[in-house]
């Protein structure tokens, strides 16, 4: 088989089958292949230049592989985020380096430039390649001028100019080439933004070279603050320079996942954009680089709230909303684009996301947990941002005991969800302990009344004694993973009798080998048509739930197992489908950090 013929008879690669490449504030998706099948421009959050992940025959792509039957491996370039994929042929082995470089001029960052360096390595290889952009999710038209080594692809809204140092040739809307590379030899392609203000430059084998040892440089600078030594010190270091790689850096802001409509489940409609930064899962974000040193992201989130998420501008869910694009805006409409198949057939393809506007009483948790770390690890809460805290904790007091849609973003109707009511008590409880620790005014008697009162409120209709643990929501019987933050926000003892028997209880309705179900949604209806796989983050919440309570060999073992479910470069998306396959949105942060967070207090109790 060619070497571009390991995705499926549908022309698709299995999702997992994909490394990431980024500046910080856009990325690239890198298949198995040597093919770019998803690359938006010249944010996360902008219409995709290439999208073939979506729709394999009009999303566009960047192809470059061997042009002979190959098998191809594919790892990252020790500590950073290079990625290299490698071919193996019958008369010799080839190599794509691709990355892209982070310069310190704001004017070159403008640039975007996706560098791909390709080599033989040994014998003798051909080569081919073929540059199919498809600007606006493929609905704008464009020109291709070609002058030589270099072609421009022209768009009503995006000029795009790739340069290489094999010769080029059009059919005047794709660019193509063919070469052969012997041993030792190097061709180079480079793909630039180009505008009024940034003139187009060429990329000849030398400069790419200089660029490659800059962009290595810059990721393992970056990677020397980490803090971290334990057992996984690996695996923790690629979901760290994964969350970096989802920052957005010009404010701070950490997107969920960098690609939007990833099925939950094969031909279902859990396809969600989730191209923004939820406040949740940049909170956690925040936990998981303060535990590991890395103060500098977790200062740069805390800006992108200072200066973009106003505390005391009350929305109709609250004064937080659930999500905000990368530059802090909040209205985020969702809409299906009808023209793109979704990947593997799985539509519909959605841009932008209706759930900005749930009310999820758990953000606040979230959010002031953060805010608690970093007073703690990081810088201390500055006067005029407590008085902002203290104004949102005020509100949680009076909105803690109403109905929400909750962590999973549900969409069939508000409940009381027990996880919810959690996040409000760690709003409250985290907010009393920088109060008490720094001496900062605080209505404490109002606090501490409507905190206990979560507390009992939580005792009394959160726990089932048909099933003897918590529940999803209030006076129910239906499991739901999210209760494994009890003890890890401390709102339980970790051996407490009522959560060891929820433990259990959890292990035999949603565990499968190391693999947690979130909810059943037969017997919790979400609105939503249709099965989904098991939720990674859940996953890594198990694991750190039986350390905690002292089951130690099953945890270490639960945790080694959710090593092996990872793809090949140690990246996960959302879910895991029933045959181990990667599904939903990826890279996923959150799932991540919950990597991290696990690793780390397993770690701590091996000792």
């Amino acid at each position: 088989m060619m070497a571009d013929d390991w995705q499926d008879e549908s022309g698709y690669l299995p999702i997992g089958d994909h490394g990431l490449i980024g500046d910080l504030r856009t990325v690239a998706l890198v298949g198995t292949n040597g093919t770019i099948d998803w690359y938006c421009c010249p944010r996360f959050d902008s219409p995709s230049v290439f999208a073939s992940l979506l729709d394999a025959g009009k999303g566009g792509s960047f192809e470059l592989t061997a042009d002979t039957q190959a098998r191809t491996k594919q790892f990252y370039f020790p500590d950073t985020n290079v990625l290299i994929t490698r071919f193996f042929a019958e008369d010799g082995v080839g190599e794509i380096q691709d990355f892209m470089p982070i310069p310190e001029d704001p004017r070159e960052a403008d640039r975007h430039r996706v560098i791909r360096r390709v080599s033989c390595v040994r014998g003798t290889l051909p080569f081919r390649a073929r540059i199919a952009p498809r600007f606006d999710y493929a609905r704008q038209s464009h020109t291709v001028h070609l002058d030589g080594g270099r072609a421009t692809f022209e768009s009503p809204a995006l000029t795009l100019a790739l340069t290489a140092s094999v010769p080029l040739e059009t059919d005047g809307q794709d660019v193509r080439a063919a070469f052969k590379l012997h041993e030792g030899e190097y061709a180079v392609f480079a793909l630039d933004r180009v505008h009024a203000g940034l003139e187009s430059r060429g990329c000849p084998i030398a400069e790419a070279e200089d660029e490659f040892a800059a962009t290595v440089r810059y990721w393992r600078h970056w990677l020397s603050a980490s803090r971290y030594r334990g057992r996984w010190r690996e695996v923790v270091h690629r979901s760290a320079l994964t969350l970096k790689l989802l920052t957005y850096a010009p404010t701070g802001g950490i997107v969920a996942a960098p690609t939007t409509s990833l099925p939950e489940q094969l031909y279902g409609e859990r396809n969600w954009d989730y191209r923004y930064v939820w406040i949740r899962d940049a909170a956690f974000c925040v936990y998981a680089l303060l535990r590991l040193g890395f103060t500098e992201e977790a200062e740069a989130f805390m800006g992108f709230l200072a200066d973009r998420v106003p505390l005391d501008d009350g929305g109709p869910a609250g004064p937080l909303q659930i999500m905000y694009g990368i530059d802090g805006r909040r209205d985020l409409p969702e809409h299906e684009l009808d023209h793109l198949a979704g990947y593997r057939g799985s539509a519909p393809v959605r841009i932008g996301n209706g759930a900005a506007g749930q009310l999820q009483l758990d953000i606040y948790g979230a959010l002031i947990d953060s805010i608690y770390l970093y007073n703690k690890w990081g810088e201390p809460i500055a006067s005029d941002r407590w008085d902002q805290l203290s104004t949102l904790v005020d509100w949680v007091c009076e909105n803690w005991d109403q109905p929400d849609e909750g962590i999973w973003e549900t969409r069939g109707g508000r409940k009381n969800f027990v996880y919810s009511r959690l996040m409000c008590w760690v709003a409250i409880e985290r907010a009393m302990r920088v109060a008490t620790q720094r001496g900062l005014p605080a209505d404490m008697r109002r606090w501490r009344q409507c905190r206990d009162a979560i507390y009992r409120q939580i005792m009394r209709h959160g726990w089932s004694d048909d099933l003897q643990a918590f529940v999803q929501h209030f006076d129910d019987d239906v499991l739901d993973a999210s209760v494994l933050m009890m003890p890890l926000a401390k709102f339980v003892s970790p051996t407490d009798p009522k959560w060891l028997s929820t433990l259990e209880a959890l292990g035999d309705g949603l565990v499968s080998d190391s693999l947690v179900y979130r909810y059943d949604p037969e017997r919790s209806p979400d609105g939503l048509q249709g099965p989904e796989g098991t939720f990674s983050i859940c996953s890594f919440w198990y694991v750190e739930a039986l350390a905690r309570a002292g089951r130690l060999d099953e945890a270490r073992l639960a945790f080694e197992k959710m090593l092996t479910y990872a793809n090949h470069l140690g990246l996960y998306a959302e879910e895991i489908g029933h045959t181990g396959e990667q599904l939903g949105n990826f890279p996923q942060a959150i799932t991540h950090l919950a990597l991290i967070s696990a690793a780390f207090n397993l770690d701590h109790a091996l000792g």
